[in-house]
Formats: C-alpha cells, sequence, structure tokens
C-alpha cells in the first residue's frame, strides 16, 4: 500500500452505527415486494382471528350452550384473539421476510458491494438485525393489537369479550407480537449461513414449524426439546387454562426460550458473516 492510500484509509472515518442502520432502513423501505409481503401477511393473519370470533358469534347458541360466563372462564375469548392458524401463517410469513431481509443481496450481488464500502461485517449486520426487529415489532405489535380489539369486539356482541385488563390478555398479546420479530429474525440467521433462497426457505418452515412437531410430551428428553422450539413457548404463553399431561413448565421458562433465540439469531447474524467470502 502506498503512502497516499495509506493516509487516505487512516482519514476515512468509520462509519457509524447509526449511519449503518439507516443504510439498512432505506434498503428495506425501497422494496415494493417487502411492504406487499408484510401487508398480505396482515391481512391472513388478522382475517383468521377475525373470521374464528365471527364463526363463533354467528353459531352462539349451537357452539356454547353454558352462556359468555362458562366461554370466558374457559379462556375461549383469549384463543380466539389470535389463533394457532394465525400464528402458523405469521411465523411462516416473517421467516420468510427476514429471510430475504439478506438473501436478497445475496442473490443480487449487492452484498459485495455493501461489504466493500464497509469492510466491518459484523457492524453491517448487526445494523441489519436491528432494523428487521424493529421493523417486525411494529408490525407484531400492529397485527396483535388489531386481532385482539376486534375479536374482542365481536364477542363482546355476545356479552364474551374481554379487555387488556383481564387475567392473561396482555400476555397473549405481547406474546404473539413478539413472534413475528423473533421468527423475521430466525429467517435472518439462517439465510445469513445458508445464502440461498430455496434452502433457506426450507429451512425456515423446518425450524419454526417442523422442528415443534418431531417432539413430543411423552418423555422428558424429547418434552424439554419441545419447549425450546418458538413454536411451543408461545402455546404456552397464550395458554389460559393450562392442563398438561405429562411434563408441565412455566410461563418464565417460555419468556426464557424467546430470549434465547433472540439472542442466538442475532449471535449467529453478526458472526456468520465474519471472514467468509461474499
Amino acid at each position: 500500500m502506498t503512502a497516499t492510500a495509506e493516509y487516505l484509509h487512516a482519514a476515512e472515518p468509520r462509519p457509524r452505527f447509526g449511519d449503518l442502520v439507516a443504510a439498512e432502513w432505506i434498503k428495506l423501505r425501497s422494496l415494493r415486494s417487502t411492504w406487499f409481503g408484510y401487508g398480505a401477511t396482515a391481512l391472513a393473519v388478522i382475517a383468521f382471528n377475525v373470521g374464528t370470533a365471527y364463526d363463533t358469534y354467528r353459531n352462539w347458541s349451537q357452539q356454547n350452550p353454558e352462556g359468555p360466563e362458562g366461554f370466558v372462564r374457559d379462556g375461549i375469548p383469549l384463543d380466539e384473539a389470535f389463533t394457532v392458524n394465525a400464528a402458523t401463517v405469521m411465523m411462516l410469513a416473517l421467516g420468510a421476510l427476514g429471510a430475504m431481509a439478506v438473501v436478497g443481496e445475496y442473490a443480487s450481488g449487492t452484498i459485495r458491494t455493501t461489504f466493500a464500502a464497509v469492510p466491518a461485517r459484523r457492524s453491517v449486520m448487526a445494523a441489519k438485525a436491528a432494523v428487521v426487529a424493529a421493523v417486525t415489532a411494529v408490525f407484531g405489535a400492529f397485527v396483535a393489537g388489531v386481532s385482539f380489539a376486534a375479536t374482542q369486539a365481536i364477542l363482546d356482541r355476545r356479552g364474551a369479550g374481554v379487555s387488556l385488563g383481564d387475567p392473561g390478555a396482555l400476555r397473549v398479546v405481547v406474546a404473539s407480537a413478539l413472534l413475528a420479530p423473533l421468527c423475521a429474525l430466525v429467517g435472518l440467521a439462517l439465510g445469513t449461513v445458508i445464502r440461498q433462497t430455496a434452502g433457506t426457505m426450507i429451512a425456515s418452515v423446518l425450524v419454526l414449524l417442523v422442528l415443534p412437531m418431531v417432539f413430543t410430551d411423552g418423555r422428558h428428553w424429547s418434552a424439554v426439546a419441545s419447549h425450546g422450539t418458538l413454536y411451543q413457548a408461545w402455546r404456552r404463553l397464550v395458554a389460559i387454562d393450562y392442563r398438561p399431561l405429562h411434563y408441565p413448565w412455566t410461563i418464565s421458562g417460555a419468556w426464557t426460550v424467546y430470549a434465547v433465540w433472540v439472542a442466538a439469531a442475532v449471535a449467529i447474524t453478526v458472526v456468520g458473516v465474519h471472514r467468509r467470502d461474499q
């Protein structure tokens, strides 16, 4: 390296993390497909939840002979605030959207330009993870909040709606909202490691949805492994009338699973690109 090049290299300021976050935000919001994906997912998730509540409202007399008291006592309003089908759709979609935040750059080759402009790869990926987490957290809060408000408004017409102040209601909304950034970060981590669209999408489905179905509660080791998956952690957090058959676990344990998955996904994303070819 010549003296002039060394001088320019030394004089060039290191990019601030805030600048990297701003750059990643520009990348994300400039893609129309990204917003189409978020919009379609929001509509699908809310539709599943509202549709379930409306079906209950319409067929109230056949499905709920005990009346609204028994309906609320059994925790069914919160079951319908965010259904299993809605959670499944959101997990699949957010895993894919999170993965595309990095896989799209590998597919187009723009990741080379990014790393050439900012050799500090870990900082770039940390900024990308921060943007993905922030955007999907807002998305999750919106979808979970709208779903809760809409479903309870429908059920309230039968005197069976609940409010956020009811036991377990806030936990259901928060756990469902956080499912969005969690799955997006898992998709981002898988995309960072695999770097191919098809492989990443398959891996995302396997990790988020297939893996929880492999384990059962019949044996202790299998139950522990099942409890360590995101899907089962969400199921535990939204369960109001929790009655385990074999190996029970706690709400704090489910929140811990959430935290561990976040930490692991971010660590893989940040470390996964270090000293690897583009």
